[in-house]
């Protein structure tokens, strides 16, 4: 019985993740020890779960049956783990975090760290992208994400603000002509983010004002990158007001359009919603969200 057990939850992670390869990265667990747990299930049960194909599964009408009380299986066991746990002062466990890479000195990992400090018993696997995962199929606990988001099957927290500026070198400036308004801005170079919209809006006091770029010389795919980018002389972008702080105290780079202001956007937590959340995954977001304050970036 406790290997239909496991075998359950490895036919779970392979519906929610959508390959045996990813689901033994979600399970740690070899691809050939899933493909072993998924066919020994099959085998017991004389049915087939999946249609497998080259490139993807997909449930047959007898998984989709068994894959609600599976999960409920799944869920009640972790819930079950949760519950002992919360009786400890020290909490144990893994977690399994993305975050972006651009910020990798900011006070949002850094207080990270300070929980894999506080929590010497959980042991904390971080990946950071500036491209969004999968957090599903790569199997992940939490992802803190930046800006606006997207409509999804994630839940989510804000614990966070975080303020962008737009900025260009001397060198740059002094090569282009004045830019006095927002419509100014149409005329010249900017660095394109891959996944950032080029659209901007600019407020001040009352007044708002969208410029839709159209001068992108150069496309990056990622801030780090960026922020490069401007500091040769490229271009203007809007980066996180704590990434580019030294360089606006030594010079490096100033700020456009000084009087006008991007909004401020969210620092979320993000987290699938595939069952009840890990007694683990909500410590950490309590703890940013502790620290909120010290986490703009």
């Amino acid at each position: 019985m406790i290997e239909d057990y496991r075998s359950l939850a490895v036919f779970v992670a392979i519906a929610d993740t959508g390959s045996l390869s990813a689901a033994g990265r979600r399970l740690k667990l070899s691809t050939s020890v899933i493909s072993h747990h998924l066919s020994r299930l099959e085998e017991r049960q004389g049915v087939t779960l999946f249609f497998r194909s080259t490139r993807s599964m997909s449930l047959t009408p007898e998984g989709q049956i068994a894959l609600d009380p599976a999960r409920r299986m799944v869920a009640a066991g972790e819930e079950a783990l949760d519950a002992i746990h919360a009786g400890n002062e020290e909490p144990v466990g893994a977690l399994r975090v993305a975050m972006p890479a651009f910020g990798e000195q900011s006070k949002l990992h850094q207080a990270l760290w300070d929980f894999a400090q506080m929590h010497p018993m959980v042991a904390i696997s971080l990946q950071c992208s500036d491209i969004s995962t999968d957090l599903v199929k790569d199997g992940y606990d939490l992802a803190i994400r930046l800006g606006t988001l997207r409509s999804s099957n994630l839940k989510s927290r804000r614990i966070a603000d975080f303020e962008r500026l737009l900025v260009a070198s001397p060198d740059y400036l002094s090569t282009c002509a004045p830019i006095v308004t927002p419509q100014d801005l149409e005329a010249h170079d900017f660095i394109a983010v891959t996944q950032i919209p080029s659209l901007m809006t600019l407020e001040r006091k009352e007044q708002s004002v969208s410029i839709a770029p159209t001068n992108m010389r150069i496309e990056v795919n990622t801030v780090n990158a960026a922020k490069a980018a401007v500091l040769s002389g490229l271009g203007i972008w809007h980066l996180p007001r704590s990434v580019i702080e030294h360089e606006m105290e030594s010079g490096q780079l100033q700020r456009v359009l000084p009087d006008w202001n991007l909004p401020t956007l969210g620092i979320y937590a993000v987290w699938p919603d595939i069952g009840p959340q890990k007694a683990l995954t909500r410590r950490l977001i309590d703890h940013f969200t502790a620290h909120r304050s010290d986490l703009m970036l």
